[in-house]
């Protein structure tokens, strides 16, 4: 999320049809307070409609309460109480994005895209993000009961204990003679963290031959904090830029010059949970060819969100998108995502997944996504070009993470040897028919081709 300071301006047009609404607004919070079966609290009345009223624009943008703005100021700074999780809301249904690492979510097993549909056997069907969040915080040490809808799965119950969420958001230990660092997500230490984290890793072995870094399932967070991480691997230049309502309104962000990492070779690991800030690192280390990514195509959040906090936060604040991200050679982030130059699935369930419409999950999926700005699509459900062939271990072993070694080891995307494109799906199969059906006769035969993108 960025901060920035708006005053708000009136336009030119007729507000007489706005009057107008004002009015009938009052007209149904008034027969509301006379005519509903039971008394009704008026205060909460209008914030939830100052919520739908946000949250009818796109899935990002918000009304926060005043106890809602400091839990988000909160978790930016790093240190909060729950379970870990950071999640979204989809068509009233609570949706995890992704497990925080090391926080009683992530040991328990909850994983990206399960629905949670009720904490300790009240159900959070159609409550807001912010109300769901409500349920699963208390005090700390108490148990908490999940349950989760997962795809292929009938629901089940998890459990948890509540702890203080102090995430540590890099982790980092050598792979050989190469160095891994994960970052979890962009809270106010990433930057100071991943610094720490690299310069920890050369110190222990100066002669260290690459670097993976990963953003698998990172959701994102500070705008500052992903400009300070990508300035880590740049020499300056573009990190970012933004563009809202006006199109001549460019805000640009540059890396600071000046060599970093002695050009040290990087791949970067994503997934469909690699999201906003971490798209926006992916992004640009790829677009100045700092570094080749590995892994799917990242979650897509490419739009900015202002949080304006009203009275000084004493009524709460308005998170509300303002404007759209662009990596350095112009490209929009928002639904399409970040495409890795090696794609590969981290398992076998995934790479079916990956083939089969049901199963996405990203920025696309919601109903009222920002459209992308260039009116370009994600790309379709399609075979990955690589999946863990039936010797490897999935168990012990990380799919993605081997072959991003193999891409140091080799040098380049392009001179690491490829393996074979895994047998396509059921599912996949079932697209390619039906993408065929409208141009092949019956008892006609034609080779199967791909599904591309548009």
């Amino acid at each position: 999320m960025a901060y920035f300071s708006q005053r708000a301006s009136a336009t030119p047009q007729s507000h007489t049809q706005t009057y107008h609404m004002l009015e009938l607004f009052g007209n149904v919070l008034d027969t509301v307070e006379h005519q509903y079966v039971t008394p009704v609290d008026d205060k909460k009345l209008i914030q939830a409609s100052l919520k739908g009223m946000l949250t009818s624009l796109d899935p990002h943008s918000d009304y926060l309460t005043p106890e809602d703005y400091s839990e988000m100021q909160d978790q930016t700074r790093g240190a909060y109480g729950g379970l870990g999780i950071e999640i979204t809301s989809e068509d009233g249904v609570v949706k995890v994005i992704s497990p925080i690492d090391g926080t009683p979510a992530a040991r328990a097993g909850v994983k990206p895209g399960d629905y949670i549909t009720a904490v300790n056997g009240q159900t959070v069907l159609g409550l807001t993000v912010n109300e769901a969040v409500k349920q699963m915080r208390g005090k700390v040490g108490e148990p908490v009961t999940l349950t989760i809808a997962r795809e292929k799965t009938d629901p089940f119950d998890l459990k948890l204990v509540r702890e203080i969420i102090t995430p540590k958001s890099v982790t980092a230990h050598a792979e050989g003679d190469y160095g891994y660092v994960r970052l979890a997500s962009f809270n106010e230490k990433a930057t100071e963290e991943t610094k720490a984290a690299i310069e920890d890793l050369r110190a222990k072995n100066p002669h260290l031959k690459g670097l993976v870094f990963d953003l698998r399932s990172n959701p994102g967070g500070l705008l500052d904090q992903a400009v300070g991480v990508a300035d880590l691997f740049l020499n300056g230049g573009e990190v970012v830029s933004q563009r809202g309502r006006d199109p001549r309104s460019i805000e640009r962000y540059n890396a600071k010059p000046g060599a970093k990492l002695d050009g040290l070779p990087v791949v970067v690991l994503i997934n469909s949970g690699t999201a906003s800030a971490a798209e926006i690192v992916a992004g640009a280390l790829q677009d100045r060819h700092r570094a080749q990514l590995v892994g799917l195509t990242s979650f897509g959040k490419g739009s900015v969100q202002t949080v304006i906090p009203l009275r000084g936060g004493l009524d709460g604040a308005v998170k509300v998108t303002t404007a759209r991200y662009y990596t350095p050679s112009g490209r929009s982030i928002q639904r399409t995502g970040i495409e890795p130059d090696l794609e590969v699935a981290e398992t076998r369930e995934e790479a079916a997944q990956v083939a089969n419409q049901a199963f996405q999950f990203s920025e696309a999926s919601f109903h009222n996504a920002l459209t992308a700005d260039e009116g370009k699509a994600r790309i379709a459900p399609h075979s990955p070009a690589e999946a863990p062939p039936a010797a490897f271990d999935e168990k012990k072993g990380d799919f993605q993470l081997t072959r991003a070694l193999d891409v140091l080891k080799y040098g380049s995307v392009e001179a690491t040897p490829k393996l074979p494109k895994p047998v396509a799906t059921l599912a996949q199969a079932a697209i390619l028919r039906a993408a065929r059906g409208a141009v092949v006769k019956p008892g006609a035969t034609t080779p199967a081709a791909p599904v591309k993108s548009n």
